[in-house]
């Protein structure tokens, strides 16, 4: 067991605020690495945590077709982008995606919805990209929508289809943590300097 004093500057050490939201740490856990460039880089890595979870990556991929599932698997039926990745003419994502999460009717699952369902553009694509490089392709206008890190930072504190990710609809694992935790991280990561992984 502890002695009362060691507990206590433990304790005293321990970031005020710190916590784990559903997988997620929050900004106050890397509060203590001193070297704002490492700190960034710590910080992005967390935000990865999101970034390369299936929520995300199934409608991020470096092609024309969405992935579905856990295992990412290619999307059932079989669809492609199309004009403006709302699918092609014919079979636009809203033929079988509403406004909204629609449960089966067995109960047993759910067709998952918003407004607008689409994919995300391809020059944004992860799947099977590094770190490093998704880092770097965030960091690049002509990369991420023609994004400022400011506005980043607001497309992933606030995009409803992004928030999607953590409210997926019956039958789903919900990416880790929360949209605002994953906000959070945006902006700390943008403060310290948006530093990227090595390799």
């Amino acid at each position: 067991m502890l002695k009362p004093t060691l507990l206590a500057a433990l304790l005293c050490a321990a970031p005020a605020f710190a916590e784990t939201v559903n997988g997620l740490r929050t900004p106050d856990e890397f509060s203590s690495i001193e070297n704002e460039a490492e700190r960034s880089v710590a910080l992005f890595e967390e935000m990865m945590v999101v970034i390369e979870h299936p929520r995300c990556l199934n409608c991020h991929p470096v092609d024309n077709s969405p992935r579905q599932g856990m295992d990412m698997e290619m999307h059932q039926p079989p669809v492609v982008r199309g004009p403006a990745d709302f699918g092609a003419v014919g079979m636009r994502c809203n033929t079988c995606h509403g406004t909204e999460n629609i449960e089966y009717a067995s109960g047993e699952g759910s067709i998952p919805g918003h407004q607008p369902w689409q994919l995300a553009p391809l020059e944004t694509g992860w799947i099977g990209k590094s770190a490093a490089e998704i880092c770097a392709q965030l960091k690049d206008p002509e990369r991420n929508g023609h994004r400022t890190l400011e506005e980043l930072h607001e497309h992933n504190a606030e995009d409803g289809l992004v928030g999607w990710g953590w409210h997926p609809g019956k039958g789903r694992e919900p990416a880790p943590g929360s949209q605002e935790v994953f906000g959070e991280l945006t902006r700390a990561w943008i403060e310290t300097g948006a530093a990227c992984p090595t390799g």
